[in-house]
């Protein structure tokens, strides 16, 4: 059976973009590989941690929302504890008023980038 999750890290502040990217295509990768689809990613970028964590006062926020069999998030999550480029990671299932605030976000998101793709395009018409 096929569920519906949502899974947050953060990666140490000191890692360049290019390792940063490495780190979201190993977990993206290993949801394909078990079987799972990626429905939406997200980068958050470089923020300020609440409290600080390994002596670190920031770090880069990643979301993958994706379908899986519920016997996978142990094996990600283990994956995630394992790397120490990450520092924090949490994982939840969404139920379906989860799943459509979360269609809902990703709708406005897209129509917010449209938006602002048209309006340089109408200014350079005029």
């Amino acid at each position: 059976m096929v569920q519906k999750y949502e899974t947050v890290f953060i990666a140490t502040p000191v890692l360049s973009e290019t390792q940063m990217k490495e780190a979201v295509a190993k977990y993206t990768d290993l949801i394909r590989q078990h079987g799972g689809v990626v429905v939406y990613e997200e980068d958050w970028g470089l923020r300020q941690l609440a409290y600080p964590i390994q002596h670190k006062t920031t770090g880069f926020y990643y979301l993958i929302e994706f379908d899986a069999d519920p016997q996978f998030v142990a094996t990600l999550e283990t994956q995630y504890h394992r790397d120490e480029r990450i520092i924090r990671y949490l994982t939840v299932a969404l139920d379906k008023d989860a799943a459509a605030y979360a269609q809902k976000r990703r709708a406005n998101k897209a129509a917010k980038a449209a938006a602002a793709e048209a309006a340089p395009a109408a200014e350079s018409a005029e």
